[in-house]
């Protein structure tokens, strides 16, 4: 079975690729924006993933002016959000998969049918109060 070798850049190509000093590729590191992986030889190597997060940072830097306390909550929220949709998803296809158990859920029992607890539905009358009037 052959393994699909995704790319990997160098943190060299990766800055002159996107005008970047290799130092500030560094920073973004250690302050944990991107995660490179590393060779046998501890060098950084850039995926694919990685040069999108890049973008995305870069984009709320130098277009947006967030600075990179901004971006990591920003990406955090991101990734958050990412695994809610994938949640809801996953909760949307359980729902309709199992759409013919739930339907008889959606149907109320008859009258007669001798339900544990009653279902009554109040009368609720809104009367609007009057204001007092200062009679002079």
């Amino acid at each position: 079975m052959k393994r699909n070798k995704s790319r990997t850049y160098t943190i060299s190509a990766v800055a002159e690729q996107y005008g970047l000093h290799q130092q500030t590729l560094r920073l973004y590191e250690r302050e944990g924006l991107i995660k490179p992986s590393r060779s046998d030889g501890n060098t950084r190597l850039y995926t694919d993933a990685d040069l999108e997060r890049l973008e995305v940072i870069l984009s709320l830097t130098r277009d947006l002016g967030v600075n990179l306390a901004g971006v990591e909550i920003i990406l955090n929220m991101r990734e958050k959000m990412d695994a809610m949709q994938h949640e809801f998803e996953r909760f949307f296809a359980y729902l309709q998969a199992h759409t013919e158990e739930f339907a008889s859920f959606t149907d109320a029992p008859p009258p007669d049918a001798g339900a544990l607890v009653p279902v009554r539905r109040p009368n609720i009358v809104l009367q609007q109060r009057r204001r007092p009037t200062s009679r002079s």
